[in-house]
């Protein structure tokens, strides 16, 4: 039989002209490349990989929350080594698609009814609130709005009702757990590595651009590994911290207490490298609340009492002032520290202005967006160090009081599942994830924790799981009685 070649007639012709195609392609690449450089064979290597991404995405819409959780960690790290691309919209874009994911493709696997929630609803309340004070007299902008808006309402708004849906099992919780704790452990590792073996040259390009005034003191570098800055890298750490400790205290295998141990212990090294002192109150406020929610009295005043030697020899002695890590952490005890009397001074100001603006000055009036979209605005010229105090500010007492009743609503609630939970295992976890945000939010007086990442995505989805406590006890014992019955 003759054989036929890749020319011959017989064959289709992407088969004939395969060869002068490949030819073509080459070239045309090649000119690419020499005139756009290596991005262009980048974006064909990287172009499979992003199909079998988006197809599995579709598929299983909680790769979306999965593949978010790591970017929360990771995207100041890469946006501080990249430039370019606006890399901050990719949170929004990994949950956007998982909702599209959701209502053109899985509508039956994921039916809204599961949002039916208090939760959602305060999460859609508030959103509604971001909208309306765009209707603020004090006339801030749009874009700062947009982008204050993102992180103050959106991710509440679009992670909330998300992982209700699909992130909803026991396995998922555990997969979130051992992603917060791998990262943050990875994140405490990358920090030593920061300060004993030195940043890398785009780290010290960010930090020649402005951040060494607050992150080089008196020569010591306060550690920020691949966090936004110092102050959020601290009190994450703190916070993951929190959970890990709490965990270790559980009632499960001698290598996983061990191993809970092990990281809680680095990830404190984290949080003291950072020399971020907000980060003690998100330690302490964390630590109090599992006291509490444990319902031992004995374990509540032995914490005490630790808490309360503690507090002394910080606050009354000079034991480890050899140490600049504990100097600094020493002096977030102290009533007289200049930093904070500057605050105190903001306050008043702050007191006076919006004692006739209820309804406050507008969302991204004040802040990184205030200075960068509302220069022209008064609150722009005043720091708000405290989460609250910001929120104070762009949406008056009015709103103020009601985000804070809402996160006392929320908190009360988790304390109150936490309580009813029977199930040892599943309660440490939820009791974690609980002392977790109580420690975010009593911090958050004094920084900016909760609106930030990745501390906003690791409370929205601890609030979550909590939320789902109940339901995964009562399938347990649905499935136990079932067991029985057979």
């Amino acid at each position: 039989m003759a054989q036929i070649n890749a020319f011959s007639p017989e064959k289709p012709w992407f088969v004939r002209y395969i060869w002068p195609i490949c030819i073509m392609a080459a070239i045309v690449i090649g000119w690419l490349t020499a005139r756009k450089g290596i991005v262009i064979p980048g974006l064909l290597i990287a172009m499979p990989f992003a199909i079998a991404f988006f197809v599995g995405l579709f598929l299983q819409p909680r790769i979306a929350l999965v593949t978010y959780i790591i970017y929360c960690f990771v995207i100041m790290g890469v946006i501080r080594h990249v430039k370019g691309p606006p890399f901050g919209l990719g949170m929004e874009a990994l949950l956007l698609l998982g909702w599209l994911a959701i209502l053109f493709y899985q509508t039956d696997r994921f039916p809204m009814s599961k949002t039916k929630n208090d939760l959602c609803k305060m999460g859609t309340a508030w959103m509604i609130i971001n909208i309306l004070e765009i209707g603020n007299p004090a006339g801030a902008s749009i874009a700062g709005w947009f982008y204050e808006m993102r992180s103050s309402a959106l991710a509440w708004y679009m992670i909330v009702p998300l992982a209700f849906m699909v992130f909803d099992k026991p396995r998922d919780l555990n997969l979130f757990l051992m992603l917060v704790l791998g990262f943050s452990t990875l994140g405490a590792l990358y920090g030593m590595k920061q300060l004993y073996l030195g940043v890398d040259e785009m780290e010290h390009l960010w930090l020649e651009a402005g951040a060494k005034k607050t992150h080089l003191l008196f020569g010591k570098l306060r550690v920020f590994s691949f966090y936004s800055e110092a102050a959020q890298f601290g009190a994450s750490q703190a916070h993951v911290a929190v959970i890990s400790i709490v965990l270790a205290l559980g009632p499960y295998k001698l290598w996983k207490k061990a191993l809970f141990g092990i990281m809680g212990l680095l990830i404190l090294y984290g949080m003291l490298i950072s020399g971020t002192r907000g980060a003690m109150f998100v330690l302490a406020g964390g630590i109090f609340t599992y006291l509490f929610l444990s319902g031992q009295t004995r374990i509540l005043i032995l914490g005490m009492i630790v808490a309360m030697i503690a507090f002394g020899i910080l606050k009354y002695t000079t034991i480890g002032n050899n140490n600049s890590d504990i100097v600094r952490m020493r002096t977030s005890l102290d009533p007289n520290d200049p930093s904070l009397q500057v605050r105190f001074k903001n306050q008043q100001i702050l007191r006076e202005y919006m004692s006739s603006r209820p309804f406050g000055g507008g969302v991204g009036v004040i802040g990184m967006w205030g200075v960068t979209y509302n220069a022209d605005k008064f609150l722009s010229t005043i720091p708000p160090d405290s989460l609250y105090v910001k929120v104070w500010a762009m949406y008056g007492i009015v709103g103020f009081l009601i985000w804070f009743g809402i996160m006392l609503y929320i908190l009360g609630k988790c304390c109150g599942i936490v309580w009813m939970t029977e199930d040892k295992a599943l309660k440490q976890k939820l009791a974690a994830l609980t002392a977790g945000f109580a420690g975010v939010l009593l911090a958050s007086y004094g920084n900016e924790v909760l609106n930030q990442m990745p501390s906003g995505m690791i409370v929205y989805l601890s609030w979550v799981f909590v939320f789902l406590g109940p339901q995964w006890e009562l399938e347990k014992r649905q499935l136990s009685s079932t067991s029985l019955a057979t």
